[in-house]
């Protein structure tokens, strides 16, 4: 993480489907995910692609980047979650077993040292 210049802890805003971007609400299911950052993050320019993978079996959502795509770079391996305060990936009602609606297309991505 330091060669991109972050270090945990480090937050940005990301746009949480690049499909979906300032719709509201969205929808997301339970696999594979590309996100869009919104403004630079370290070395990361905004318009970079971030991959990962959601979960939506519990109230909130969860959303772990594993790899970071910065336009005319190679891929880089990243260790990111998508966060907001005050239960802002809760499922909203009509949410059903392997999908999600989210109030908000964006939210902030945060630096972790690991996942838990």
């Amino acid at each position: 993480m330091r060669a991109m210049g972050l270090e945990v802890g480090d937050t940005s805003l990301v746009e949480l489907d690049a499909n979906q971007i300032n719709s509201s609400p969205i929808t997301v299911y339970d696999g594979p995910i590309e996100s869009v950052l919104w403004k630079d993050f370290g070395t990361l320019e905004a318009t970079t692609r971030l991959y990962g993978q959601v979960w939506t079996s519990g109230p909130q959502v969860v959303i772990r980047y594993y790899e970071a795509d910065p336009p005319g770079r190679e891929k880089l391996p990243i260790c990111a979650v998508a966060r907001l305060s005050e239960n802002q990936l809760r499922k909203l009602p009509g949410s059903k077993p392997g999908m999600a609606i989210l109030q908000f297309s964006g939210s902030g991505v945060t630096i972790v040292d690991s996942f838990r």
